[in-house]
C-alpha cells in the first residue's frame, strides 16, 4: 500500500515531468551542456515515475473493476474473479515496489556509457582464453539487448585469448546491469592445453568503469607524459608502419593507459584519454568509499581464484553466484550471452537492499 505522503511526492515529481520538458526546449539550456545533460537525466528518471504510476493506477483501477464483478457473481464465474482479483494485487504489489524504489536516491552514473577491461588472471594461457569467452559472452549480450559495442584495444595472446582487452558499451541500462560484472570471475574447466583431461580452475578479471565527463574529471596537460609508438599485433609484430599508439601515463598517480587499436594517433589519443578519465573518476570513488568504510575496497581484488564474484563450471553446466547465492544450470545459454536472469537477480538483490537501508 502506498502511503499518501509517498503518493504525494510521486504525483509531485510526475508533475516535474512537465516543467523538465519544457527546458529541453529552452535554447538556453540547450546552448548550455552540463544543464542540459543534468535536466535530460532529471527528464529520464522522471519520465520513468511516471510511467509507473500509470501503470499502478491502472492496475488498481482493474482490481476494483473485478472486485465489483465479483460482489455481483456466483459459482464458476466468481471462482475465475477471485483469481483475477489476486493476480490483479499481485501486481498492484510488484508495482508498489518499483515506484518505492524510484524514490530512493538515483544512480548517478544511471544513465553512462561504460568501459570494460578484461584481464587474464591466474592459470596462465587458459585464464587468456577464458578472458576471450567472457568478451564473447559481453558481446552477445549487448547485441541481445541492442547495445552498441566499440572495441578500445586489445592484447591478444599466443593461442588467441586475452592478455587484456578493453570495450566501451553504450545503450540503455547498460551501467545499471554491467557494473555488476565487476570482480574477478572463476572457471573450472578441462583446458585445451591439457593432455590428461584434468579439470583446471583459472581465473580472470573484468573492470567496469562508467564514462567520464570531462567536467566531472580535469586533466592538467602538465600531468601527462605522452608516448607514441608503432602499433604491434600478436607475438609483438609490427602492424602499423607510422607511430599511431599512444600512451599516456597520468604523473600524480602512476595511471597509464595504451591504445593501439584506433586508425589514428589523435583517435588512440582521445580514446585513450577517455580511458584515462573513467579510471582516475572510479579511483576517486573508491578513495571516497574507502574513506567512508574505513576500509579499501577493489573491484578485482588480487584476481586469485579463490577471490570470485561467479564461477563457471563448463562439466556440469553450471555457473553460480556467489554475492547472492544463486546457481543456474545453463552454463551454454549464458556463456551464448543470455544473462537476463542473473542480471535480474543482482538488481532485485540491489533493489531490496536498498529499501531495507532506507528504512
Amino acid at each position: 500500500m502506498i502511503d499518501p505522503p509517498v503518493l504525494a511526492r510521486l504525483e509531485a515529481m510526475e508533475a516535474e515531468l512537465a516543467a523538465c520538458g519544457d527546458l529541453l526546449a529552452d535554447p538556453e539550456v540547450v546552448a548550455d551542456r552540463e544543464r542540459y545533460v543534468a535536466t535530460t537525466r532529471r527528464y529520464r528518471s522522471l519520465e520513468q515515475v511516471a510511467d509507473t504510476l500509470q501503470r499502478w493506477r491502472s492496475a488498481r483501477a482493474d482490481v476494483a473493476a473485478a472486485g465489483e464483478l465479483l460482489a455481483e457473481t456466483a459459482g464458476p464465474d466468481a471462482e475465475q474473479l477471485r483469481v483475477e482479483v489476486a493476480e490483479g494485487e499481485t501486481r498492484v504489489a510488484t508495482i508498489e515496489a518499483e515506484l518505492r524504489s524510484l524514490l530512493l536516491p538515483p544512480d548517478p552514473f544511471a544513465d553512462r556509457d561504460v568501459i570494460v577491461e578484461i584481464r587474464g588472471a591466474e592459470g596462465g594461457e587458459e585464464a587468456n582464453l577464458f578472458a576471450r569467452d567472457l568478451c564473447d559472452m559481453y558481446r552477445a549480450w549487448a547485441s541481445r539487448r541492442g547495445w552498441d559495442v566499440e572495441l578500445l584495444d586489445e592484447s591478444v595472446s599466443d593461442l588467441g585469448g586475452y592478455d587484456e582487452v578493453t570495450f566501451r558499451c553504450s545503450g540503455d541500462g547498460v551501467w545499471a546491469r554491467l557494473k555488476f560484472e565487476a570482480g574477478p570471475h572463476r572457471v573450472q574447466r578441462v583446458p585445451v592445453t591439457e593432455s590428461q583431461g584434468r579439470v583446471h580452475t583459472s581465473s580472470a578479471t573484468v573492470v567496469v568503469l562508467p564514462v567520464a565527463d570531462e567536467v566531472e574529471v580535469d586533466l592538467d596537460p602538465a600531468d601527462l607524459q605522452v608516448d607514441v609508438f608503432r602499433s604491434s599485433g600478436p607475438g609483438g609484430q609490427s602492424v602499423n608502419t607510422t607511430d599511431s599508439a599512444v600512451r599516456i601515463t597520468h604523473l600524480p598517480t602512476g595511471t597509464t593507459v595504451s591504445m593501439q587499436d584506433q586508425k589514428s594517433q589523435l583517435q588512440n589519443r582521445n580514446r585513450a584519454l577517455e580511458v584515462l578519465r573513467s579510471r582516475l573518476l572510479q579511483r576517486a570513488l573508491d578513495e571516497q568509499a574507502a574513506e567512508a568504510s574505513g576500509q579499501k575496497r577493489s573491484q578485482i581484488g588480487g584476481g586469485g581464484r579463490s577471490e570470485k564474484i561467479r564461477t563457471y563450471n563448463v562439466k556440469d553446466n553450471r555457473v553460480t553466484d556467489h554475492r547472492i547465492g544463486l546457481t543456474l544450470h545453463s552454463l551454454d545459454r549464458i556463456l551464448a550471452g543470455d544473462l537476463d536472469a542473473l542480471s535480474d537477480a543482482l538488481l532485485a538483490d540491489e533493489r531490496e537492499r536498498r529499501l531495507r537501508e532506507a528504512t
